[in-house]
């Protein structure tokens, strides 16, 4: 004990000699398919600043190479698929320098400019670049609000546009515009949601007079600019003086090009500030003179940066001693995982409430996996206030949210996986809910109303409960006679996650002691993922695969490897009417094996151990497995269920290696609102949470040793690895290196299971000692040890009770 005393001695004395921010990677995923943020933001911004390329892929406004810029917009999604051109982006300011201001370059594509190479740069809180003619951009931003500050290379004459009417999806509907002589500038405008069917409206307002406190930046013309005519909108008029700027909504998107124009006298150095709201203007720009009333911006930077701070220290380890690659890769991940969902309390423009409002829960199909659990070990205030909002999402439209985006109901994507956070909060911390104001009874009722009410149409909400409750499973070609509609699609993949779904309902009734009926119930009906197998579809010499089915029983065949890596044919799994395998992002080979409630009923399903652990091992190696797709993030851990961790432990590592990296494309596929970031932390931590449970998969970390934090109950719980070999930190590591669990201590106490761990003992204090050898022989004989429930559980053999 003396001696794991000073090692944590240490370890906080190293923690606390480094700052934790100047570890993180903003620029990983920034290029191809990431889709990361790479901007300025706090935890959980409604803010989101940085700045947009001219060219698609582009949803996070921002693309790691020599496209060129057209602006430095004020809001972004983070990681996210959806609309290739983007989310957000609104408002975009735009400095130019050298042009007559009746003749500035205002309309975006003729101001588009280049970045000086190597220009971009960025901290937690603070990102900036500059441009080829020496025009550097920075900024900094609070929860609603910013500053964003221009640099010229001399005094001026130098100008700043103010873009009304262009979003990254180019959807502007209508909006408006007013400035005055002083330099306040107020916008409204309705755009496209990032990924969904509606329109959503939004509010900024920018300052360019700062307090008498800082240098003076006079104001010597502004006035406004649109198109000409909407036939030719690219020839814009700019008209001095003129104050306001006015567009009607209309249901199709315009494509006018509109906004102001400000230029500035014998001022090399121009800042704004600005607020954002989805109230009013009156609103953004109250939040701006509430959250940065003295324009300093390095304080506002400071702040920024130690909330960053307060968030990355949940994690310390010794920066020191770990390996450099998994240090940045660790703090990179718990960065990009704490970017959203996105704090817009006092923001909801649809209802009154004293709970929480959150956005960007985009989408939950994609973050109930990693995102949530990591919430829940690392920041339980933060996720309290997440799920308050999802129950309050149901208290005032009759279901959870599952998609919103934009602050409006976004496509439902496989089920309605809104409901696994609940069940996951209910199981962790129900008995500690009043405490994180979260009314456990709302909860419940809110899982039960999702699980059993069908919406009139479950495109954007809800589940297709009628089919479910009739059938037991979600036939294909069939028409509910109750009317409600939806799309008819990834029949086999819905059911399989409305089986989850039931699970965590089943879950919250035993945590909040409700009637043992409901808790048969939603046990019975989590286990209908079985109805949609069929046992005699066969696939490269394996049999038994997930199928769609007919009203009457019999099953539609898909080729199991549709939609995989390898698919010969050209199939569809997308949500829309072309998906032609009733699958979502997703192939049968993969789904088949999703079931965390109840892995070892496919362990039997799929023929016993044995052939599973072939079967697994044949995912990988054909390969059907795509490391950046959710329905198969469980998979490097799943030889646990077959009583093999040897075999995890060499599989997370291959994942880990293969697919992850410190480069601008370090992501296997979009970070998606930080789920890719969420399980690489798992992944590195030695853990893997199992939905809407207490259990957490363990092995061996990629780190010696690291504390968590969780500032709610007060507790820090230090993991130390016993023979940590660095030699196991490699795809494929040698024979011999210790990377193998060969026994863990809790408290002082040998583990029942070296496969498995309690939540309570992840976050309740104390000390984990996991112990790694090399011999892989007795490795694969110990398997999860002989305790009677070394095993992870599993519904069907008694489990999670």
């Amino acid at each position: 004990m003396t001696r794991l005393l000073v090692c944590l001695a240490a370890l906080a004395a190293s923690a606390n000699a480094v700052e934790l921010t100047s570890l993180v990677n903003l620029f990983i995923g920034t290029f191809s398919s990431g889709n990361a943020f790479p901007g300025a933001a706090i935890p959980h911004a409604m803010a989101k600043v940085g700045i947009d390329v001219s060219t698609s892929p582009r949803q996070a406004g921002y693309l790691h190479d020599n496209s060129s810029i057209t602006g430095i917009s004020l809001m972004h999604d983070e990681g996210t698929g959806g609309n290739t051109d983007g989310g957000y982006g609104i408002f975009p300011l735009f400095p130019l320098t050298n042009c007559n201001f009746a003749s500035c370059p205002v309309q975006i594509d003729a101001r588009a400019a280049l970045r000086a190479s190597g220009a971009d740069a960025a901290k937690p809180g603070y990102f900036t670049t500059t441009f080829v003619n020496n025009i550097q951009i920075e900024t900094t931003s609070t929860r609603r609000s910013g500053l964003i500050r221009f640099t010229f290379p001399t005094t001026g004459p130098n100008h700043v546009v103010i873009d009304l009417t262009n979003d990254l999806g180019r959807s502007f509907s209508g909006g408006d515009l007013e400035l005055t002589p002083t330099g306040r500038v107020t916008l409204g405008g309705t755009f496209l949601q990032s990924y969904g069917p509606s329109n959503y409206t939004v509010f900024a307002c920018y300052d360019f007079t700062p307090p008498s406190t800082l240098a003076a930046q006079p104001i010597s013309q502004f006035g406004t600019y649109q198109s000409t005519k909407l036939t030719n909108p690219t020839a814009v008029t700019i008209t001095a003086n003129s104050t306001t700027l006015n567009f009607p909504f209309t249901a199709d998107v315009s494509p006018e090009q509109a906004g102001a124009l400000i230029s500035f006298t014998n001022a090399k150095s121009i800042v704004a500030r600005f607020g954002v709201s989805f109230h009013n203007a009156e609103q953004a720009c109250a939040n701006a003179e509430a959250e940065v009333p003295d324009w300093d911006f390095d304080n506002i930077q400071s702040a920024s940066e130690q909330a960053w701070e307060t968030i990355l220290s949940r994690v310390t380890i010794d920066t020191d001693v770990e390996d450099a690659n998994v240090v940045e890769l660790l703090y990179s991940s718990l960065y990009r995982a704490s970017l959203v969902p996105a704090n817009l309390t006092d923001e909801n423009p649809y209802w009154e409430s004293q709970y929480p409002f959150y956005d960007a829960f985009f989408c939950s199909w994609d973050t109930f996996r990693t995102v949530h659990p990591l919430l829940s070990i690392l920041s339980p205030v933060e996720w309290s206030q997440i799920v308050n909002a999802y129950v309050d999402g149901w208290r005032n439209t009759g279901y959870i949210p599952e998609c919103r985006a934009n602050t409006k109901a976004g496509y439902v994507q496989g089920g309605s996986d809104g409901m696994i956070p609940l069940g996951d909060f209910a199981v962790k911390y129900g008995s500690q809910a009043e405490a994180l104001g979260v009314p456990t009874d709302d909860l419940y009722q809110a899982l039960v109303d999702t699980a059993e009410n069908t919406p009139p149409d479950w495109y954007t909400v809800g589940r297709q409960n009628t089919a479910w409750k009739t059938f037991g499973y979600i036939p294909t070609d069939w028409v509910d006679p109750s009317g409600s509609t939806g799309l008819p699609t990834r029949e086999a993949s819905r059911a399989w996650e409305y089986a989850l779904g039931d699970f965590a309902v089943r879950q919250a009734a035993i945590a909040l002691n409700k009637p043992q009926s409901d808790v048969d119930k939603y046990a019975n009906r989590s286990m209908n993922f079985v109805n949609m197998w069929d046992p005699n579809v066969t696939s490269d010499g394996f049999s038994g695969f997930a199928q769609r089915r007919y009203p009457n029983g019999t099953f539609a065949f898909s080729p199991p490897n549709a939609c995989s890596p390898i698919d010969p044919v050209s199939h569809s799994c997308a949500r829309g009417t072309d998906n032609d395998v009733g699958f979502y992002e997703s192939s049968s080979w993969e789904y088949s094996f999703f079931a965390p409630h109840s892995m070892a009923t496919l362990v039997e399903l799929m023929g016993g151990p044995t052939t599973f652990v072939s079967r697994v091992d044949h995912y990988f190696a054909a390969p059907y497995y795509l490391a950046g797709n959710e329905p198969g993030f469980l998979m490097p851990w799943g030889y646990h269920y077959a009583n093999r961790p040897d075999l995890s432990a060499l599989r997370v590592r291959d994942v880990v290696y293969s697919f992850f990296s410190t480069a601008i494309n370090g992501i296997p596929g979009n970070d998606d609102s930080g789920a890719m970031a969420a399980l690489l932390t798992f992944h590195i931590l030695g853990l893997y949470p199992v939905a809407a449970s207490k259990q957490l998969l363990i092995g061996s970390p990629l780190l010696s040793a690291f504390t968590l934090r969780n500032d709610f109950l007060g507790t820090s719980t230090a993991f130390t690895v016993t023979g940590f070999d660095k030699n196991g930190l490699t795809g494929t590591p040698p024979a011999g290196a210790a990377v193998f669990v060969k026994s863990i201590t809790i408290n002082g106490n040998p583990s029942q299971s070296i496969c498995w761990i309690d939540f309570d003992d992840v976050v309740g204090g104390g000390t984990v000692e996991i112990e790694v050898y090399g011999d892989a022989t007795a490795a694969a004989a110990a398997g999860c040890g002989e305790g009677a429930n070394a095993l992870p559980d599993s519904l069907s053999t008694g489990g999670f009770s």
